[in-house]
């Protein structure tokens, strides 16, 4: 039988420690390392939060020797993963169809999976999309031009020197949906409010502009370090509601520094209605999330909690197990440093992540894809001609 854990407190502690710090461009976390087997993903993500004050003073080099020797502790060995195995575990679901409102029917269990092969990154797709045949393995990708994505704007941008890679009406103001979530955990982590703090879901967490699906409950009681974890990993809508209900002044006054923090990060074509990204008035250009994933890469606790796999919460009376809603997090053959997806109708399938490819890390925007299938494609392309791109 699996263990369950709640959120532990060294886990609450790093929350609280990050929010105390001003973030600097030289602090790096390692990434929550690939897992298959759930109490391996438990323990693995234990080990890694357990070292994460540690890691922020190291050295690059020193950071990237303990990052291979933990997962070399919990077996984690990319090249030994079959490919069906990658494929099972992508196909399990992606729980997002279930978070972030005016979902009527479950995504496609068809995607993009990706292996190593003699230290390269191979791509099959399953389903077709993305132009490629059923089941056929993708050739590495040498050019990318805007016919070759499906989402309706995008930017990739060499977060080295800034420079833009690709766009594709990267100018054009588009509705942002539960990538809004990542300006609601820095407002949350400027705040420097206390993480141990028990937070007490009310009514109020599951009301908002659409109906949104939810596991969690009314009642439900989380300190806020859980309760911010599954609003970044799993995209909870009553989570980042709660966030802004318990900020001092409340919801009005969250709202009020989500647009003040967009101001002063230069997002000027950026407007927050609500913290959940249900209000379809939450938007911004490509090039200006671009700006957003800069900053909040910047929190090594958001950089920790976007991009942790799965996490079982005890909540008393029942356990939550909740799973990335991004994919290719979930794979973990990226090395991925900060996901966020988002969906509402009127914003389609979204996704912004920080990525290093050959260890260059670059920012990615993706809006306006049509399934989760076809967005895990159109990442998994640029992913593939950064791969390229970055070995010359």
């Amino acid at each position: 039988m699996s263990r369950v854990f709640s959120l532990p407190s060294f886990l609450q502690n790093v929350a609280s420690h990050e929010q105390a710090s001003v973030p600097t461009a030289n602090r790096r976390l390692s990434q929550t390392p690939a897992v298959r087997n759930s109490r391996f993903q438990r323990s693995a993500f234990a080990l890694v939060m357990s070292g994460l004050l540690g890691c922020m003073a190291m050295p690059m080099m020193a950071q990237a020797q303990l990052i291979q020797e933990q997962k070399t502790r919990v077996g984690v060995s990319p090249a030994s993963t079959s490919a069906d195995f990658q494929a099972r575990q992508l196909m399990r679901g992606d729980d997002e169809a279930m978070d972030e409102g005016d979902v009527t029917t479950l995504p496609s269990r068809s995607g993009s999976v990706t292996r190593f092969e003699n230290g390269s990154a191979v791509t099959r797709v399953i389903g077709g999309t993305n132009g490629y045949d059923s089941a056929s393995e993708a050739l590495p990708v040498v050019n990318l031009t805007q016919r070759d994505l499906t989402a309706n704007a995008a930017i990739v941008m060499d977060a080295v020197n800034g420079n833009v890679l690709f766009d594709k009406k990267a100018d054009t103001t588009v509705p942002i949906a539960s990538i809004t979530k990542l300006m609601t955990a820095m407002v949350t982590a400027d705040a420097r409010l206390d993480m141990n703090e028990q937070i007490v879901l009310e009514a109020s967490d599951f009301e908002g502009p659409k109906r949104a699906s939810s596991t969690l409950r009314v009642g439900d009681t989380l300190n806020r370090a859980e309760v911010l974890l599954l609003a970044l990993m799993k995209s909870e809508n009553p989570a980042a509601k709660a966030l802004s209900r318990t900020y001092p002044g409340g919801f009005s006054a969250f709202v009020k520094a989500m647009n003040s923090k967009a101001r002063a990060l230069g997002m000027k074509s950026a407007f927050f209605g609500d913290p959940t990204g249900l209000d379809s008035r939450n938007s911004a250009t490509p090039l200006d999330l671009a700006k957003m994933v800069r900053a909040a890469y910047e929190y090594g606790v958001i950089r920790q909690f976007s991009t942790t796999q799965a996490y079982d919460f005890n909540l008393g009376n029942r356990v939550l197990h909740a799973k990335n809603t991004n994919a290719l997090v979930r794979e973990g053959f990226w090395d991925i440093g900060l996901s966020k997806t988002g969906y509402i109708n009127e914003a389609g399938r979204c996704v912004v992540m920080q990525a290093k490819v050959n260890q260059h890390p670059a920012y990615i925007v993706l809006m306006g894809a049509n399934t989760s299938q076809s967005r895990s494609g159109d990442a998994t392309r640029i992913l593939s001609w950064l791969q390229n791109k970055f070995s010359r």
